[in-house]
Formats: structure tokens, C-alpha cells, sequence
């Protein structure tokens, strides 16, 4: 009888425990990690300086004067500097006639140099990567680049690939989410993602503004990264994911139709940035933050907003006060739950709104400021260069947790938390550059070399000859 009461409370015991046991497994399986990453940084033959941008420009038959000075304020007001690089194509003089050859090996420079770097450096064989993620969003090719990279690198028959296109510069936060719902479901998996975008088959050679600002912003660039949830090599990481959140617009008209590709009035593809897309990103960053916030942020904070809202309104509703004496919008302080912020370089104006409505100080703003400057908004991977930024500034110190911001057609507005695992400090893709940085300007040299075309007359304007 003795023995019998002993199983009788003994057995659920066992049963509690090793149920308990389970779910402290399956918590500890959601875990993801940046075990390593590698930016892509093209020759120097591939360099748009201020001289080369000018001939490019001037080849563009289509153009008429308007066109010159809306791409003078553009080019200028822009942030980017005379360093970023552009495919091979442009330099061959073939943007107006790409082929399909010219995307894949724009696409083939990046995937074998990145990707070979990194799978070097990290000691993780091609036959151990169990998931393949590849987001480009113009270059939708069969087989798809993902069966590219397969083929490449000898990958196991059963690895898992996903081939995103269509997604835009929000799209690498998009297959970290696709690799952290892999990682939930499978135990110890690596898995190799791979961000860019193929610009030699997206060259609008039109007249329409909207659609022709994309020749002026977008640069060439890539990421290659490995991410792990086996916590074996957790102390060789970079990074642990904490959270990530991924808000969609596209249900809303005008949010869809301010960021697409579509065909001119004269049939000519580009893709058109609506005047529609600066309310568009606001009210998707602004949902966004009303997710992550609650994750990240301590509750003194979150109660201190509240708190501080509820007195605001209160004292507008009684109508003894105006707006102006109710005084300022509260702004949340997330300073008190992140340390560094990594904001998408879609440009000066995305970088320069996001600081303003954070309460950002230039220090915060620094890593986005200069990658936009030496590499151009190189869409989706462009998050990964103001990360290496302050890596190599030696910012990112054990425990600090940095914020990530990005942007894309849709519209979608994603942002995560990544915790920094170890003092971080390798060399990466700013070594030969990173002394030079913060320079004591940003102000590129358009203006100072193409002004004159301001005070040309549209009635009697020819395109000169030779550039001055």
C-alpha cells in the first residue's frame, strides 16, 4: 500500500517535471543568432563618382532640362556621397538594354564573394546549412536563386530554401522572421540568409519623376549572415534575437500604390514613389512601434506615457487650455529599452523624420547618416552596413540591445530587437574606411559641379557636349 501512495504521488510528479523539462526545451529552441555576418563591398571599378553620374545622366536621351534640375535637387538633398557603387552594366553603358545575363551576374559577383567569405570565416561547410533564405525583390529568375546558390555551394538535398522577390527594403527582417519560425518547430539548425537587390534590370529610362528618383537613390550592395538556434555555439555568436514585429498596410489603397513598379504613360517600367508614401510610412511606423513597444520597453516607461497621455488629453477635453498650453506631444523614451538604433537609409529625409519623432540625438543618427553616405540606400541589405558601422566603431558592447528599423513596398514597416552577445569589434566591410568617418561634411559635390543647369533657360537649353 505504501508503494502504491508513493506512485500515486510520485507519478505526477514525473509527469509535471518532465513536462516542465519540454517546454524549458522548446523555449530554449526558439533562441536565434547571428552567428556571423559579411557586407558586400564591390571593386572600385564600380564606383559612382560625381563626373561618371553626370555622363550617365547626360546618355539618358529622355531627359529635358525640368528632368536635370529635378534630379540636381535630388541627387543633392539626397545624403549620398560620390563612394557608393552601381552594377557593372552602368559602366558598359548598357542600362537601357539589360539582359537577363546582366541581373544573374550582378547577383553571381555578390552571392560567391559574400558567401564564400563568410562560410570561410565562420568554419560552417556548405553540407551543414539546413536553411536557405534569399530575398530580391527584382530579379524573379527560374530556377530561382536560391536553386543558384544550391547548385553553387553543393548544398544537402533535403535543405529548406525560400526565394522571396517582391519585398522590397524591408525584406531581410522578413526571412530572419521566416528563419525564427523554422527554428521554433526544428532543434541545433543553422541557416544562411541572403539580402540585396538587383538593380541592373530595374533602370527606368523615361521622364516621369516619380518613377525616375529611383535611378538617383538606389546603390549596389549585399548581406550574407548565418543565423543558429544551437546554443552549443551560443558563445561565439554576435547576436540574440528578442523580438520582431512586422506590420502590413497593404490593405489600404493608397499605402499599396505608393511604392510599385509598374509602366509610365509611355510604357516604360519603373517603380513609382508616390507622393502618398511619406503619410504611408508614418502611420506603418506608427503601428509598428504600438506593437514593439510593449516588448522592449521597461514598465516605468510605458506607465510614465501613459500617464503623461492621459494628463494631456484630460486637459484638452476640458477646454480651459489649447493645444500649445496642454503642451507637447509625450513622446515615448526608448532609450530606456535599447541602446543603438539601426534605421533604414531610404534617405535623408527617412533617416532625419525617425530621429525627430524618437527624440534621437545625432550620436543615434551617426551609423545611418554614413552608411547612406558611403554605400547609398542599398534597399534591403542596407540595415546590415549601419549595423557593421557600429561594429567598427566598437559601440556594441555585451548586453547592449540595438533596434532595427526598416521600410518597403506594400507598405510594411519591420523592426526587431537583437541583444548583443559579446563585446564586438572585428573587421568588417568599413576597415578600409571606418578612420575617415564621420567626415566634417556630408555635402556631396552635385551642386557645386552641375549648378549651373539652375540658371539655364528651358527655351534655349542644349545638353553640352563635354560635361563641365
Amino acid at each position: 500500500m505504501e508503494l502504491v501512495a508513493f506512485l500515486l504521488y510520485a507519478l505526477p510528479m514525473v509527469w509535471l517535471l518532465l513536462i516542465l523539462r519540454k517546454q524549458i526545451e522548446e523555449r530554449r529552441n526558439k533562441d536565434c543568432y547571428i552567428l556571423d555576418y559579411e557586407c558586400y563591398r564591390p571593386g572600385d571599378d564600380r564606383m559612382l563618382d560625381t563626373r561618371f553620374c553626370g555622363e550617365v545622366i547626360k546618355r539618358t536621351k529622355n531627359l529635358g532640362l525640368l528632368e536635370y534640375k529635378f534630379l540636381l535637387k535630388a541627387i543633392v538633398s539626397s545624403g549620398i556621397g560620390e563612394q557608393t557603387y552601381s552594377p557593372r552594366i552602368m559602366f558598359e553603358g548598357r542600362e537601357e538594354n539589360p539582359t537577363l545575363d546582366d541581373g544573374l551576374v550582378e547577383m553571381d559577383e555578390f552571392f560567391f564573394d559574400s558567401i564564400g567569405k563568410l562560410l570561410d570565416r565562420s568554419g560552417i561547410p556548405p553540407s551543414q546549412i539546413d536553411v536557405l533564405v534569399v530575398n530580391v525583390s527584382m530579379l524573379p529568375c527560374v530556377p530561382s536563386l536560391t536553386s543558384r546558390i544550391i547548385n553553387r555551394y553543393k548544398f544537402r538535398p533535403d535543405v529548406k530554401s525560400f526565394n522571396l522577390t517582391g519585398m522590397g527594403c524591408s525584406a531581410s527582417l522578413i526571412s530572419v522572421d521566416i528563419v525564427r519560425n523554422v527554428f521554433k518547430t526544428q532543434k541545433n539548425k543553422y541557416a544562411l540568409v541572403v539580402t540585396s537587390e538587383s538593380l541592373s534590370l530595374g533602370w527606368y529610362n523615361g521622364k516621369d519623376r516619380s518613377m525616375i528618383l529611383a535611378n538617383v537613390l538606389f546603390r549596389t550592395g549585399g548581406c550574407a549572415m548565418i543565423l543558429t538556434n544551437d546554443r552549443a555555439v551560443r558563445s561565439r555568436s554576435m547576436f540574440k534575437l528578442k523580438c520582431l514585429v512586422r506590420t502590413h498596410h497593404g490593405a489600404r489603397s493608397d499605402s499599396y500604390d505608393c511604392c510599385i513598379q509598374r509602366e509610365d504613360a509611355d510604357g516604360k517600367l519603373g517603380f513609382h514613389l508616390g507622393k502618398d508614401l511619406p503619410k504611408a510610412a508614418t502611420r506603418a511606423f506608427v503601428d509598428n512601434l504600438k506593437e514593439i513597444s510593449p516588448k522592449i520597453l521597461p514598465v516605468r516607461e510605458l506607465l510614465r506615457f501613459a500617464l503623461v497621455s492621459l494628463i494631456r488629453k484630460a486637459r484638452l477635453r476640458s477646454g480651459k487650455v489649447g493645444a500649445a498650453a496642454a503642451g507637447p506631444r509625450p513622446v515615448v523614451n526608448f532609450k530606456t529599452g535599447v541602446e543603438h538604433f539601426c534605421i533604414h537609409t531610404g534617405g535623408k529625409a527617412v533617416i532625419d523624420g525617425i530621429g525627430l519623432n524618437l527624440e534621437l540625438t545625432e550620436y543615434d543618427l551617426e551609423p545611418s547618416r554614413m552608411t547612406l553616405h558611403r554605400f547609398g540606400n542599398t534597399s534591403a541589405s542596407s540595415l546590415w552596413y549601419v549595423l557593421a558601422y557600429m561594429e567598427a566603431k566598437k559601440r556594441l558592447k555585451k548586453g547592449d540591445r540595438v533596434l532595427m528599423i526598416s521600410f518597403g513596398a506594400g507598405f510594411k514597416c519591420n523592426s526587431c530587437v537583437w541583444e548583443v552577445v559579446r563585446d564586438l569589434e572585428g573587421r568588417n566591410v568599413w576597415d578600409h574606411c571606418i578612420d575617415r568617418y564621420p567626415p566634417q561634411t556630408l555635402v556631396n559635390p552635385f551642386m557645386e559641379k552641375y549648378g549651373w543647369i539652375n540658371d539655364e533657360d528651358p527655351e534655349t537649353f542644349v545638353v553640352p557636349d563635354e560635361i563641365p
